[in-house]
């Protein structure tokens, strides 16, 4: 049998994700590869086009997937708009700006761009699917850690969801978290199943957009010299 590239694995596992656990009223999970079959396609692509070898990598984890974001693309962090004009890789069934986004593309810009980024980082999230929550105005993005019963109900398929991760040829030696509060629980995470020797935490794209716009330049700075050391 011949070995798989690291694509391969991504693409298996994207290709297999199913969340069969239970969920607090009001929850709900959004599979973007079931919801929309153009997702698995760009998703292919797009692992294809970076990750078709074994090389290992560093790993960065966000939280998890926005509906605008990877809840679209099925690429953590990417929104069709940068798909196309830094992948090159069109999505014909939408069109979504999202934030977050926004902050990593101009920071895998500095690093070097898209192809030299990739071959050194794989980005992913501890649960790997969208979570939406009921409200007055319809379904909102939620977190996995937003409710306590949700993080419980979850907790054991995101420690699954992070060995598979890992298994993907992965460097555990230090594992590069987004977001404070995402890293208090990740360190929880982390104590039961013993899954990374050292963690350091990042500021969130998202907060960085939002709060830190005019420091942007320093943050970028520091997620480069931090990945790259």
């Amino acid at each position: 049998m011949e070995n798989k590239t690291f694509a391969d694995e991504v693409v298996e596992f994207n290709k297999n994700l199913h969340y069969p656990g239970k969920l607090p009223e009001n929850f709900q999970v959004l599979n973007p590869y079931l919801e929309n079959p153009e997702t698995i396609e760009v998703m292919q692509k797009f692992y294809r086009k970076y990750y078709n070898d074994s090389n290992k990598r560093k790993f960065i984890i966000g939280i998890n997937p926005s509906r605008h974001g990877a809840g679209v693309t099925g690429v953590p962090f990417t929104d069709t708009k940068r798909l196309e004009s830094v992948c090159g890789i069109k999505m014909a069934s939408a069109y979504t700006h999202e934030i977050s986004s926004v902050f990593i593309y101009d920071m895998i810009a500095e690093y070097g761009g898209a192809d030299e980024f990739y071959k050194d980082v794989y980005i992913n999230s501890p649960f790997p699917l969208a979570i939406v929550r009921k409200s007055k105005n319809g379904w909102l993005n939620a977190n996995y850690y937003d409710d306590k019963e949700l993080f419980n109900d979850v907790k054991d398929f995101m420690i699954d969801s992070l060995k598979k991760h890992i298994s993907l040829h992965l460097d555990t030696s230090e594992v590069f978290i987004l977001g404070k509060r995402n890293a208090e629980f990740i360190s929880k995470l982390n104590k039961e199943a013993e899954l990374f020797d050292k963690m350091t935490v990042l500021e969130h794209p998202r907060y960085i957009q939002q709060y830190k716009s005019k420091e942007k330049q320093l943050y970028i700075d520091k997620y480069i010299l931090t990945l790259k050391k």
